[in-house]
């Protein structure tokens, strides 16, 4: 029954996601008249591989909304807390139902790679939660706390964009 619950749950968000990726095509937002840039850092801390893999093809997608709209975008995501063991070659303690979003987030964090989106992992939450750093995808960069780079990404004017 959790399984059938969880299922019918992420379904649900998949459809808004899709929903709402027609729509942000075919619309103008007035929050972003006017200007010419945006950047954006965002601090991902989501641990569940189904919800973490939709969480980042849409970071992916915003990055590609905001260049449809003409407006130039730099966008940081940094691995904090339990994410760090999503983005991991090791799937020791996972199910093998997870294989599929696993694979999914390997993937979207190849292409947004590609598309300049700079990913961090923060080391400390790496030591935390046992990850061995040799085992981090191969397109994050190490960093010793990112919280520091959450803050210096600020300091440099990109907005917080907290998934958790």
């Amino acid at each position: 029954m959790k399984r059938i619950t969880r299922f019918i749950g992420l379904m649900f968000v998949a459809a808004i996601m899709t929903f709402a990726f027609s729509a942000a095509l075919a619309t103008e937002y007035e929050a972003t008249k006017g200007i010419k840039s945006a950047n954006a850092v965002f601090d991902v801390r989501i641990g569940n591989p189904a919800s973490a893999a939709l969480h980042l093809q849409l970071v992916h997608q915003t990055l590609k909304d905001m260049k449809a709209e003409k407006k130039a975008a730099k966008f940081a995501v940094v691995f904090i807390g339990p994410s760090v063991k999503l983005i991991s070659k090791n799937r020791e303690g996972f199910a093998p139902d997870d294989a599929k979003h696993l694979d999914a987030i390997a993937k979207t964090i190849t292409e947004m790679s590609k598309d300049g989106i700079r990913l961090e992992i923060c080391l400390v939450a790496a030591k935390l939660f046992n990850i061995d750093p040799a085992t981090v995808l191969p397109e994050i960069k190490h960093v010793p706390n990112g919280w520091i780079s959450v803050i210096g990404y600020q300091a440099k004017g990109y907005s917080l964009v907290p998934a958790y």
